[in-house]
């Protein structure tokens, strides 16, 4: 796959203290993202600095920024349960040994809450895997309609689960000693 590389410095200061989540649910057209589910309360979309394939964004809609002291309980539930069925979306669409699932963020930089789900390929090397993984300032460059395919197909995974064709099993997956 072909990558590139992001001077992220520069991004902030195109930025310019402005929210780029903020910015695309205003429809900003300088902030684009290919959404892959919204609804009223979130919204989720593909990274535009893809350091993995497949990697997604998932935020509320409402700029909060405490990951859990902003929301109510039941408001926190809802977006993980969000997060749960895009990242099981994720992973029908693309080969995925492990997700990530994070939180990242700060007071100088992406201060709207958002989660990060970025689905690690198999076969990367240890020392090539977790951190090592998303803190690069290499990334993924995909064409307009390669990210227009993943969108759409993992889309497609998102609204076929809500029809819950797949089994869901709520089991532990490790047996007690």
């Amino acid at each position: 796959m072909r990558t590139r590389t992001v001077d992220f410095d520069t991004v902030r200061e195109q930025l310019a203290g402005r929210c780029f989540i903020c910015e695309l649910l205003a429809g900003n057209p300088e902030f684009p993202h290919h959404v892959v589910y919204e609804d009223d309360h979130a919204i989720a979309f593909l990274n535009r600095y893809p350091a993995l394939y497949g990697y997604v964004l998932v935020a509320p809609r409402e700029h909060r920024e405490e990951v859990t002291g902003d929301f109510t309980r039941a408001e926190y539930l809802r977006l993980q349960a969000l997060v749960h069925r895009v990242g099981e979306a994720i992973r029908r669409v693309v080969p995925t040994e492990r997700l990530y699932v994070l939180s990242l963020g700060s007071r100088q930089g992406n201060r709207h809450v958002h989660w990060h789900l970025a689905p690690l390929p198999p076969g990367i090397p240890f020392d090539r895997q977790q951190l090592a993984a998303l803190d690069t300032n290499v990334c993924l460059d995909l064409s307009d309609a390669e990210l227009n395919e993943l969108a759409s197909k993992i889309r497609d995974a998102i609204s076929a689960s809500a029809e819950e064709p797949y089994p869901i099993d709520d089991q532990p997956r490790f047996e007690e000693p």
